[in-house]
């Protein structure tokens, strides 16, 4: 009788176990898509104010053969893209004091290779004011961190003064996807293209991409998982710029990744809740800062 009770016991907390994580699936796919229709929402807004033949037009006149943000993760060294912003939807508010600009120039001073900067205004709190007017501040490369559903927001970002964009997979198909790099290469911008899985990786070579960063977050739960990183890294050839995003807390991590030979991790809540972020840097790239 009692090892039938522990068995159905166990059952039922397996049991309501799968339930809560299904749920937390579902919660967060369901936030991630909805950020996506806000995001659509957005550039409706925006095209009425600026149409799309009219931003092709004036981003094309700013367009070159130069892309600064490839050019500043291929060095010697493992590259740091530092983040700036200011909440996210699974924690919240990170930063009260949000003084942009001067984090902007704390993170040149400590060496990033390139910034990136969240413009996303509903669950990010970002702002595309925070991107134009850190371009006018600092020498190094810029990303626009927002979920692109729309290839206008891919010749905004030239005009707002970023050198990168991301392109996330889940939200796109491949055909959309490719077209969305070729768009961004044609006007100078590179394309930091954001797998989650070995289709991803797939579908990001198929498209074309230049970059390919990892996000070690689960955005089925949330969850951190350091080790796809490595595992996805394999499946990327060795010309193709390796990006590790999330998770990455320690000078530790960060030498693991030098380990597998990734080119660059992309840092954000890590630095952004650090009171001194130049010290931050140079003590997660193992160096002294005394």
């Amino acid at each position: 009788m009692r090892t039938w009770l522990n068995i159905s016991r166990n059952s039922m907390r397996k049991g309501a176990l799968r339930v809560l994580t299904y749920r937390k699936e579902v919660f967060s796919l369901n936030i991630l898509y909805e950020i996506a229709g806000r995001t659509k929402e957005r550039v409706e807004l925006q095209k009425k104010k600026q149409p799309l033949e009219q931003i092709i037009e004036l981003a094309k006149m700013t367009a070159s053969n130069h892309f600064p943000f490839e050019d500043a993760l291929k060095t010697d060294d493992i590259a740091f893209i530092c983040e700036i912003k200011k909440a996210s939807p699974s924690k919240g508010i990170i930063a009260k004091d949000f003084p942009y600009l001067q984090i902007a120039k704390e993170y040149e001073a400590a060496g990033a290779a390139a910034i990136s900067v969240l413009t996303e205004p509903f669950y990010f709190k970002g702002d595309d004011a925070y991107l134009r007017e850190i371009a006018n501040e600092v020498s190094i490369p810029l990303l626009r961190k927002d979920f692109t559903v729309d290839s206008h927001m891919i010749y905004e970002a030239k005009l707002l003064g970023a050198g990168a964009v991301l392109l996330i997979c889940t939200l796109l198909d491949t055909d959309t996807l490719a077209k969305y790099i070729a768009i961004a290469h044609s006007i100078g911008l590179s394309a930091l293209v954001e797998t989650h899985n070995e289709e991803e990786v797939d579908m990001a070579l198929n498209a074309g991409a230049r970059i390919i960063g990892v996000n070690n977050r689960n955005l089925k739960t949330f969850e951190m998982d350091m080790s796809l990183s490595e595992r996805l890294k394999k499946l990327i050839p060795s010309d193709i710029i390796f990006v590790s995003e999330s998770g990455i807390k320690t000078p530790e991590d960060v030498e693991k990744m030098r380990e597998i030979k990734a080119d660059a991790v992309l840092i954000g809540e890590t630095i952004m809740r650090s009171n001194d972020k130049y010290k931050e840097i140079l003590r997660l790239r193992g160096e002294s800062y005394d």
